[in-house]
Order: structure tokens, then C-alpha cells, then sequence
């Protein structure tokens, strides 16, 4: 039988703590080749409204280790917005978001589930993934940009992999700072402060973790200080530049790490694509999460270095893992409903053939 999960039915099913464990086993079969990772793909058709455009993505993995096959797809519509005096990016109205997740011993599909759940809590353990290796072992105050559900999923994860005492929170919406300060003050029981200046973010931070739909600059290079970790999740496309990082901070630091080299290409994203094309960045110098997380290159190796973890587009790896222990747990559980999947299966007769 093939099971139906909603996004609602997802919440809370797995720990981060577990997604986490079992994002490093994607990475790591990634950066020893024997996981397989195809890049994003995204196609876009414009709409009679401005700045508005008909969106399809999809993003398919293997992780042999976890038997799992995922194909993420996304019908919906995109659309560039100004809010709060930023460009930013947001998808109106109503959408179609699924992972497809397959057995690769017996093909079949196992299960059709809900995006957004899945999507949101990936990014956030491949950035604690990220940070395990990067970051410096004691760090202990994280800058955050971002109030919405990705930058509560990233503080939780790194609050895993890291003894964090003090989380500095700005959004430019002083209502929703103060919001996501008490709630994750709460929810993390350690001390999470509403900041009204970037600036302030950035001083005196152990990781800096930005979390936006931003399409321009949250961080300015000038400000960074040695020994720091930067976290970004933007990455931008073909489309639309859209970048966290400005051009001096890139040049900054000692160590930049993306989840792969090709989708950088592929997508010419941001701002890091400008100076790799520019010859001001070298193509070779970048390291993939994989290879680090495999041990074939090195993470931070001082106090000192400037690192950062440019988590920069949906893998299906990560997919791949998050979905099947979801499926796990959920079938223990008795959550979800059941489809025939006779109804997905071609048998193997005649001339019918993939």
C-alpha cells in the first residue's frame, strides 16, 4: 500500500535530533559517491502580473543506505515582493508540493507526502550538519536573520550541535523579533534577544545563521570577525540574483562550503557565481558538505578562520532520508492513508516496459 501524509500529520513525527544523524549518513554516502544526487531543476513561465510567474521544480536523490529513492515537485506561482524595504521572494496563493518517496529494492512507491514539512526541516538539519564541522566547539551565541519557520527549524538545529547560551534575533518587523524571541526563548529555554540593528547581529557572534527570503545583502563582509561561521540559505537562480551575503563577505572567509559546486554553476547563484566568474574566488577552492563530511577535505582547522556553510538549494538526498524515516514512523504510528498501489505499479508483462 502506498501511503498519504499531509503536512500536518508530519509535525512532530521526528526529532530533529534524529533528521540531523540521518542527514550526515546522506552527506556522507554523497561525498563517498554512493549516494546520488541529480541538480535542481527549475522552469519558469511569466503571468499577466507583474513580477509573477508560474514556477515548477523538482529535485531527485538516492541514498542507498536508506533504501530510499525521493522526487520533490512543486507546481505553484513565484513572485518578487518589496516588504519591509527589501526584495523578497514569496509564492502566493494555492500550490501543489509533493515528495514522491520509492523502495529501490522494490520500486515501488511508497509513499506520496506533503513538501513543505519535509522541506523546512532538511534545510535545517543539513545547516547543524554543516556546523558540526565548521563551527568552532565552543561556540556559544548565534546571530539569526529571519523570524519566519525556516529560522526556527535552523536555531533548533543548531542548538543541537552546539552548547548555545544567547540567540540575537532581527527581523525588520519589530513585532515579529519580539514574537520569535519569547516563543523560542521558551520553546529552547535559553536566552534569545530581539536586536534591532543587523549590526548587532553580527558582533560578537559565534555563528551567523541567516534564514530569509531576502533578495539582497543581509550581511555586510566589513562586519565579520575572526573565528566566525556563517550559515546562508539563499541561493538564488537563472532568474532572479538573489544573495544573503554581499561581495566582501564572501572574500572574508577561509573556507566557503556548498552542497554542490554544480548547482552553483547551473543556477549562476548570487553573488558567490559573480566572483567565481570574476576570477576573485577559484572554482577548486570550493568544497562540497559531502567531502568534508566523508573526511576527503578539511573543515575549520583554526580558531581563527572565517568559515561558511552556503546551504544553497534542495538536494534530493536530503529528501531521500527525511521522508523515509518519516514514512517509518508514521506507518508504526498508524498515521496517514492508504492508496492500492496497484494503482502506481506497472506489471512486468507483455511488451510493457520502462
Amino acid at each position: 500500500m502506498t501511503l498519504v501524509l499531509k503536512n500536518a500529520e508530519m509535525g512532530g513525527l521526528l526529532p530533529m535530533g534524529q533528521n540531523i544523524e540521518d542527514m550526515e549518513v546522506a552527506f556522507r554516502e554523497y561525498g563517498q559517491e554512493i549516494a546520488v544526487n541529480r541538480p535542481r531543476m527549475r522552469m519558469y513561465v511569466p503571468l499577466g502580473e507583474p513580477e509573477t510567474y508560474y514556477w515548477f521544480n523538482n529535485i531527485a536523490g538516492i541514498v542507498p543506505g536508506f533504501k530510499g529513492m525521493a522526487l520533490r515537485i512543486d507546481s505553484s506561482k513565484a513572485r518578487a515582493v518589496l516588504r519591509d524595504g527589501r526584495w523578497r521572494e514569496e509564492y502566493p496563493d494555492d500550490f501543489v508540493g509533493l515528495v514522491l518517496l520509492f523502495d529501490i529494492e522494490s520500486c515501488r512507491l511508497l509513499a506520496i507526502m506533503d513538501d513543505h514539512y519535509l522541506s523546512v526541516t532538511r534545510v535545517a538539519a543539513t545547516s547543524a550538519v554543516a556546523a558540526k564541522f565548521l563551527a568552532r566547539q565552543d561556540a556559544g551565541v548565534l546571530g539569526l536573520f529571519g523570524t519566519g519557520e525556516q529560522a526556527r527549524t535552523q536555531l533548533e538545529a543548531m542548538a543541537l550541535v552546539r552548547p548555545l547560551r544567547l540567540a540575537k534575533v532581527f527581523s525588520p518587523n519589530r513585532a515579529n523579533r519580539e514574537r520569535f524571541a519569547a516563543e523560542m526563548a521558551e520553546k529552547l529555554k535559553l536566552e534569545v534577544r530581539a536586536v534591532s540593528d543587523p549590526l548587532e547581529v553580527v558582533r560578537g557572534a559565534d555563528i551567523i545563521n541567516a534564514a530569509t527570503n531576502a533578495a539582497d545583502p543581509l550581511v555586510d563582509g566589513r562586519w565579520l570577525e575572526p573565528g566566525q561561521h556563517l550559515s546562508t540559505l539563499v541561493g538564488g537562480d537563472y532568474r532572479r540574483k538573489r544573495d544573503e551575503l554581499d561581495h566582501e563577505a564572501y572574500l572574508r572567509c577561509d573556507l566557503i562550503v556548498v552542497n554542490t559546486r554544480e548547482q552553483v554553476r547551473q543556477d549562476r547563484q548570487g553573488n558567490l557565481f559573480e566572483l567565481l566568474e570574476a576570477g576573485k574566488l577559484q572554482w577548486e577552492s570550493l568544497a562540497e558538505l559531502g567531502e568534508i563530511v566523508a573526511g576527503k577535505r578539511s573543515g575549520r582547522t583554526g580558531p581563527r578562520q572565517i568559515t561558511l556553510c552556503k546551504n544553497n538549494h534542495g538536494m534530493g538526498i536530503q529528501f531521500a532520508v527525511t521522508a523515509r524515516r518519516i514514512y517509518e514512523l508514521a506507518r508504526a504510528r498508524g498515521i496517514g492513508r492508504e492508496l492500492d498501489d496497484e494503482l502506481f505499479l506497472t506489471r512486468r508483462e507483455g511488451v510493457w516496459s520502462p
